[in-house]
């Protein structure tokens, strides 16, 4: 019994951080994430970094650089994956839609009805299908470790009605990415695509440049926007907004395989906080919303039923323009329609 207390108490203090003698570090992986300590992508890689260095019992140090220290946007991050100066970055699927199109996939609207859905189709095959094919594009440079969460789920938001129904946002100017699908999907619902940059979305909704946006609240509370006229937030849910993180593909593979198993486990790790710290900051952030004078709306069945078949041509669009985009689609809805049909029977057992 002493015996099992004591390995028990070591384990313990070892994925604690605690400083127990480790074996000599032999792999570094340097990783940055674009945003601040205040972020989800933060919250995760802290997770990451402590899992990996216990788990491997040190012979894998992280390093973390939070911020714009190591590369200032998708394109140079991700080429700084490929030229190997960057081991693992966080994208969104816009920051990484210039090299990898498809990844736009994870934007289409109403595909996934809610976080237990999302978190079951990205946890499985369908991962790794979007691994395979940025493996392919980049000749096996980069390489999708896992998909997490950034914020929630996207919603519509303006500073000048509420939204119920689709044609409550025609003539509306909604700040976009530059990407292409977003704004197919505004222009689809009536609305009027405006890109801007997301430092600029503030005083653009103080001065009417634009007049809504796609974010979660989250972002939106974070931001202030509410203090530059944003008062209106519809919880359609049409995307949920998800992490990238990338990893390069030649500092995986010169692991030895348990390392790498503790690397792959530790992303498992770094998803799951990912999905679970959005869902907390949101409480705060929805209830500080509603206590200033926001107009917080929640789309009947039926009115969330019209928005989907408004923003239907979007996925046409979508595979008829994106390379890789039918394959994507397919491997989408599939891992959607399978996830769904487990989860009801789940539901099922749990409610006898």
């Amino acid at each position: 019994m002493l015996k099992g207390l004591t390995t028990a108490a070591l384990s313990a203090a070892l994925l604690a951080g605690g400083t127990l003698a480790a074996s000599a570090q032999e792999y570094t992986i340097r990783a940055t994430a674009n945003s601040n300590e205040n972020d989800e992508d933060y919250d995760g890689l802290v997770v990451f970094k402590n899992y990996v260095e216990a788990a491997s019992n040190g012979q894998i140090g992280v390093e973390m650089f939070i911020g714009t220290q190591l590369c200032s946007n998708g394109t140079e991050c991700l080429q700084g994956i490929a030229d190997g100066s960057i081991d693992v970055y966080i994208s969104t699927s816009g920051g990484a839609a210039g090299i990898f199109p498809y990844v736009q996939v994870l934007d289409l609207p109403y595909l996934m009805a809610d976080d237990r859905v999302a978190e079951t189709v990205l946890q499985g095959d369908f991962v790794r299908t979007m691994r395979d094919m940025a493996l392919d594009d980049s000749n096996g440079m980069i390489r999708l470790m896992t998909i997490g969460n950034t914020g929630g789920w996207r919603n519509f938001a303006n500073t000048k009605r509420r939204v119920q129904m689709p044609a409550d946002l025609e003539g509306l100017k909604i700040r976009t990415v530059v990407a292409d699908l977003p704004q197919e999907l505004v222009k689809a619902l009536g609305a009027s695509p405006t890109p801007i940059p997301w430092p600029e979305l503030f005083t653009s909704f103080q001065t009417g440049v634009v007049e809504g946006s796609k974010n979660g609240i989250t972002d939106i509370m974070g931001m202030k926007f509410p203090d530059a006229g944003l008062q209106y937030v519809t919880l359609d849910g049409h995307a949920y907004m998800g992490a990238l993180w990338w990893m390069n593909n030649d500092k995986f593979m010169s692991m030895p395989e348990d390392l790498r198993r503790v690397v792959v486990d530790g992303f498992y790790q770094l998803q799951q906080a990912t999905f679970a710290s959005p869902k907390r900051k949101s409480i705060q952030a929805y209830e500080d919303f509603v206590a200033g004078g926001g107009d917080l709306y929640v789309p009947t069945p039926e009115e969330k039923a019209a928005f989907k078949d408004a923003a239907a041509p979007v996925y046409d669009w979508f595979k008829s323009n994106v390379e890789g985009g039918e394959a994507i689609f397919t491997a989408l809805t599939d891992a959607v329609a399978s996830a769904e049909a487990d989860l009801a029977e789940a539901r099922a057992k749990d409610l006898q």
